[in-house]
């Protein structure tokens, strides 16, 4: 919805999840979507919700995706490769916002910045080819040989 403003997109994601109709007949229940929006935007850090979508960085499009998320309340957020296509100065914001969301909310996150993964989470699963490789805290991962011999190639220390 890139013509619309940041704020647009993350009230829309909260209203949804008023029953359909309901907001016009009860005054208290058409803010409970505004306020929603307004703290999932302030939570993500946006700076302008006034903006259209289409003039956001792509770090801070993904950063109001985060948002429009959390605009729903959900107790789990599932975040899949936040990070696809960041630079690195977008990066470390979201990296720092994913630590800050961990701590209200299960995290389960996708993604293929091994550094990032390692700073956020508590545990990771390591996949190969739709199977488990291995699983457990950032150290055992970074230590595994099975993990390094499959990403890595045998011989690489």
């Amino acid at each position: 919805m890139q013509d619309l403003s940041v704020f647009e997109n993350a009230r829309l994601a909260a209203q949804a999840l008023v029953p359909m109709g309901s907001w016009l007949r009860r005054a208290d229940r058409a803010a409970a979507p505004i306020a929603a929006a307004e703290a999932a935007l302030r939570r993500v850090g946006v700076a302008d919700p006034h903006v259209p979508v289409r003039t956001l960085s792509h770090g801070q499009q993904r950063q109001l995706e985060i948002a429009v998320a959390l605009a729903g309340n959900p107790r789990v957020l599932l975040l899949d490769e936040p990070l696809a296509g960041t630079g690195p100065e977008d990066a470390a914001p979201i990296a720092e916002l994913m630590r800050e969301l961990s701590r209200d909310h299960a995290v389960l996150l996708i993604e293929h910045d091994m550094d990032v993964v390692f700073s956020v989470a508590d545990v990771v699963t390591v996949m190969v080819d739709g199977r488990v490789l291995a699983q457990g805290t950032p150290t055992e991962i970074q230590r595994s040989d099975a993990v390094r011999d499959a990403y890595l190639g045998h011989g690489v220390a």
